[in-house]
């Protein structure tokens, strides 16, 4: 006998041997994918954080202004002060809902909470991601020990933990928000 390469190489571990690749494979798209929502995550986070310290900037200035006319209109009433706290009051009127700059406290709220609901979604897709690169690394290791062990087994729930690992992908994928498991 030779002991030459792959004189005596079983043909079932060529098979384990190209479960594994594919396997490797649906793990870097996981991985890829994950930390692209992960990545997405936290700028939105950051933009919906944003949003709403202007939104309660908005807020301050437009109650100032208020403030301002009203204390102006109890305290004096000529016609200069008058057009003061109109302009003032227009002013505030702008801060609550500013169509045109997309910038008053309305599209403001309705900005950040969209941005929340994009930093939402992504959050779920990340954990569902996660989920698929724990299953297929644990299917990686299992038809790994199967060569070495010939334990057949192994390779069945590693390709069971592989599927799982594809499905927490695709809902990753198509829909994150659909399973809720945190």
């Amino acid at each position: 006998m030779s002991a030459g390469h792959g004189a005596h190489v079983d043909p079932s571990n060529k098979k384990i041997a190209l479960l594994i690749a594919l396997l490797a494979l649906v793990l870097a798209f996981s991985e890829t994918l994950g930390k692209s929502a992960q990545t997405a995550a936290l700028s939105l986070n950051i933009e919906a954080s944003n949003l709403w310290a202007f939104f309660q900037a908005k807020t301050i200035r437009q109650t100032v202004l208020r403030t301002a006319a009203e204390q102006t209109e109890a305290m004096n009433s000529n016609d200069k002060t008058k057009k003061q706290i109109e302009a003032w009051k227009k002013t505030a009127e702008r801060y609550q809902s500013e169509p045109e700059t997309n910038e008053g406290r309305k599209e403001l709220a309705e900005r950040a909470k969209a941005a929340e609901q994009k930093r939402d979604r992504s959050l779920a897709a990340y954990h569902h991601y996660e989920l698929a690169s724990a299953a297929v690394q644990i299917a990686i290791v299992l038809a790994s020990a199967a060569i070495i062990t010939g334990a057949m087994a192994l390779v069945w729930i590693g390709i069971g933990l592989g599927a799982i690992g594809i499905v927490f992908c695709a809902i990753g994928f198509l829909a994150p928000t659909a399973v809720h498991l945190f």
